[in-house]
């Protein structure tokens, strides 16, 4: 994996991307250069999740774009995505990498410099940090950790981490010299008007001084 594509991971949302839907508000994030996707369905069942998960599959890979689904393996294997991305309720990141093929991406979500070097020993290949600052996109958020909070799980690992939280493109330069790999957004671009323009801008604004 190209640390870089993790500069900017865009969380789907079918209930913030409303009547627009998902792909185009996708589709507009690669087009403005963004380099990773997760899809993230809490509402639907696997049958039901199957056909958005498979048209992401060929939009993504029709910008050499990583592909990561939330939570559920069996739809990361079934439509071939780059990779799975894990929370502390879901499996464990080492019995995922025993199950995983060659090259299959782990990510893994903790504020917790402890649990981080445990996900970074199983194996995972980054990490998920947040929340950083305040957000209304998930209601499973737990605590606001802040960038000192960021910094602390930062200098615990050596695989890359991604901010999570409240980022939006105002608050992503300030992530700028935290040592992160990029950040991981929800309701900045799958509610915005222009979902490319803001991904441009959160692009811009992680970009070295």
């Amino acid at each position: 994996m190209d640390h870089r594509q993790l500069r900017l991971i865009v969380i789907t949302d079918r209930r913030i991307a409303g009547a627009r839907g998902v792909l185009p508000a996708v589709e507009a994030a690669l087009e403005a250069g963004a380099q990773a996707i997760q899809y993230r369905e809490k509402e639907l069942g696997a049958g039901e999740a199957l056909p958005a998960a498979h048209r992401l599959r060929v939009l993504t890979r029709s910008y050499g774009a990583l592909l990561f689904m939330n939570d559920r393996l069996d739809l990361a294997l079934t439509v071939e995505a780059d990779g799975v991305h894990l929370g502390p309720d879901d499996l464990p990141v080492a019995e995922v990498r025993r199950a995983v093929p060659d090259g299959f991406l782990v990510g893994y979500s903790t504020d917790d410099p402890a649990r981080a070097r445990q996900a970074q020993d199983q194996g995972a290949d980054y990490l998920g940090c947040g929340t950083v600052w305040p957000t209304s996109s998930k209601e499973d958020t737990g605590r606001v950790i802040g960038l000192e909070g960021l910094k602390e799980v930062v200098e615990a690992v050596d695989i890359p981490v991604v901010a999570i939280g409240g980022i939006t493109p105002a608050r992503a330069r300030e992530l700028v010299g935290t040592g992160v790999a990029g950040a991981a957004v929800i309701g900045a671009v799958m509610a915005a008007p222009d979902p490319g323009a803001v991904v441009s801008r959160l692009l811009r604004a992680q970009e070295p001084v």
